[in-house]
């Protein structure tokens, strides 16, 4: 068996403040999503579902009984009376896709879900919705898996196609390492699996060919803050300058080494400057990767502590 630092768990299930404006919640802090307010938009009735309608509806296949979303999130009675764990079902933020899964119109839309039962276990979950009479309706939801890492998602001749990172035969249940495609078709039943296709064990190779854009704090209007990796070295933008170094992969996939960064010497406006210095120091702390929701998390532990920052990808 892989021996997986136990840190890397704590990447579904414990994320924190890294630069002003970084936020990501695991499932456990998803209360921090906002409820909608009311929509002053009048949604067609031969629409595809829109994400607003995704975050207050009913969703079955998870639990023996339907579980009705509000905001986003849905709680359940305590198991025991007075304790606090019980089981909590959410959507997933950021991901969304719409097409044609059953050759009729309107297109339906594509959510996940995650659930726990207050452990260290975050189950993952696909969900079709269509619209039925004018109304969004759950037609189809079929499980991912523990802890499973989204790397991306399509919808490619009728089927929805996810590219994930999940358990392989010797890792532990804290850290997938075997990335595979799953391909889901809908059925008269609801969904159905097709064959899994596997694309070989995590690696440095899935971050080449992209830039990876930082994303979720403020970049001053016209900078970006971009990473990029090839051939063991990684360079990119850090809002002022161009900055350059290399990367290598650990014993266990997942973990990198960062070597010593170096930059061109532009100088640029105090708040660009501090922003590149905070950039710089967080990504030369980074020891591991990974995928949270189709975005790129870097990681690195800090007074016991995992720290990320979060890239979408877009093509070269």
């Amino acid at each position: 068996m892989n021996h997986v630092p136990r840190w890397l768990n704590t990447l579904f299930l414990t994320v924190v403040l890294i630069l002003p404006g970084l936020i990501a919640c695991s499932p456990q802090n998803s209360s921090d999503v906002a409820t909608p307010g009311p929509q002053s938009v009048v949604i067609p009735l031969m629409t595809r579902p829109v994400p607003d309608e995704l975050v207050n509806m009913d969703y079955s296949g998870i639990h023996d009984d339907v579980v009705t979303l509000s905001g986003g999130r849905w709680e359940g009675e305590p198991y025991e009376a007075g304790a606090a764990s019980r089981p909590v079902v959410g959507l997933v933020e950021d991901f969304y896709l719409s097409g044609d899964l059953d050759g009729k119109s309107p297109d339906e839309a594509v959510a996940m879900l995650w659930e726990t039962a207050g452990g260290s276990g975050v189950n993952s979950y696909v969900a079709v919705v269509g619209r039925r009479d004018g109304s969004p309706v759950n037609i189809g939801t079929a499980l991912i898996g523990d802890r499973v890492q989204l790397r991306a998602g399509r919808i490619i001749d009728r089927h929805i196609e996810l590219d994930v990172i999940q358990q392989g035969p010797n890792d532990a249940a804290c850290c997938p390492t075997e990335t595979v495609t799953r391909v889901w078709e809908m059925g008269v039943d609801g969904l159905n699996e097709g064959e899994v296709q596997n694309k070989g064990t995590l690696s440095l190779a899935y971050l080449e060919g992209q830039e990876w854009l930082l994303v979720g704090t403020a970049v001053p209007d016209g900078l970006e803050v971009i990473l990029t990796v090839s051939q063991g070295r990684v360079a990119g933008q850090s809002a002022c300058n161009r900055y350059f170094g290399s990367i290598t992969a650990g014993d266990t996939p997942g973990e990198i080494t960062l070597g010593k960064l170096g930059s061109t010497r532009m100088a640029c406006p105090p708040a660009v400057m501090e922003l590149e210095n905070r950039y710089l120091k967080a990504l030369s702390s980074v020891t591991g990767y990974g995928f949270l929701n189709g975005k790129l998390a870097m990681t690195w532990q800090q007074d016991g502590e995992i720290k990320m920052l979060l890239f979408s990808a877009r093509d070269l």
